[in-house]
C-alpha cells in the first residue's frame, strides 16, 4: 500500500512540475524576428489614441515600437477613400521595417476600409493576418443616427456593404479573425461582425469601446496574429 501511495504521489509531483514549466500564452506568442509588424485602424469618430493600451501591451510582449503603427483619419469620408490611406500606411510600415507583410488590427468601422483595401486595392498580398474587433461587417442600426458618407455605408443593406460582402467575404491569402460581444451596445445585431471564412470569436461581456483595451481579447488577438 505504501508503495502504491508513493508512486501516486510521485506521479502527481511530475504532473505539477510539468504544468509549472509549460510555456504561458505570453511566452508562446512573444515577439520574434519573424513576427509581422502591425497596423492598427480605428473606427468611426475615434483616433489613433484608442490603440494606446493595446500597443503598450504588444510592446510589453516584445514588439518594438517601430513595428507598431496607428494613424488617424477623417471618419466621415467614404471607407473607400480611407482604404487608400490604409494602403499608404501599409506601404510605409513595410518600407520602414523591411518586412514583406503586415498584420492589420481594426476596431469597429476600421474593419470596412481595411477589408476594402484587401479586396479591391491589391492589399491581400501584403497582409498576413487581419482582425476585426466589433466590426459592422454586415451593417449596424446605430448608423441610422448619423448621416455622413461613412455612416450611410455602415447601414444595414447599404450598397457599399453589399459589394464588399459579395462573392467572398474573406478573399485572398490573409487569415481573418473577428471578435464580437453580446454586450457591445453599438453593433446591432451583434452577429453583424461575423464573416464567412473567418475565425469568429464570441467574447465575454465587453462594451464596444472596451474591445480594444480588454486584456483577454488582447491575448487572443496577439496569439492570432503571432501563432
Amino acid at each position: 500500500m505504501r508503495t502504491y501511495i508513493s508512486r501516486w504521489l510521485f506521479a502527481v509531483a511530475v504532473a505539477v512540475a510539468a504544468v509549472a514549466v509549460a510555456p504561458t500564452p505570453a511566452q508562446a506568442a512573444a515577439y520574434t524576428a519573424s513576427s509581422d509588424p502591425i497596423l492598427f485602424v480605428h473606427g468611426w469618430n475615434s483616433s489613433a489614441s484608442t490603440w494606446n493600451t493595446m500597443i503598450s501591451r504588444f510592446q510589453a510582449d516584445g514588439w518594438p515600437s517601430s513595428r507598431l503603427r496607428a494613424f488617424s483619419y477623417n471618419t466621415s469620408q467614404s471607407n473607400a477613400t480611407t482604404a487608400q490611406q490604409v494602403g499608404q500606411e501599409v506601404d510605409k510600415l513595410l518600407a520602414s521595417t523591411g518586412a514583406t507583410k503586415v498584420d492589420i488590427v481594426t476596431h469597429s468601422m476600421g474593419g470596412l476600409s481595411s477589408r476594402y483595401y484587401l479586396k479591391n486595392l491589391g492589399g491581400g498580398g501584403k497582409v498576413d493576418g487581419w482582425v476585426s474587433l466589433g466590426g459592422p461587417n454586415h451593417g449596424t442600426s446605430s448608423a441610422n443616427a448619423c448621416y455622413s458618407t461613412a455612416c450611410l455605408e455602415m447601414r444595414i443593406g447599404s450598397t457599399f456593404l453589399a459589394n464588399l460582402n459579395s462573392v467572398d467575404e474573406t478573399p485572398g491569402v490573409p487569415t481573418y479573425g473577428t471578435w464580437r460581444s453580446n454586450c457591445d451596445g453599438v453593433i446591432n445585431p451583434v452577429d453583424s461582425t461575423v464573416l464567412s471564412g473567418a475565425r469568429n470569436t464570441l467574447a465575454s461581456c465587453v462594451a464596444h469601446n472596451s474591445l480594444q483595451s480588454n486584456a483577454t481579447i488582447y491575448g487572443q488577438v496577439r496569439d492570432f496574429v503571432n501563432p
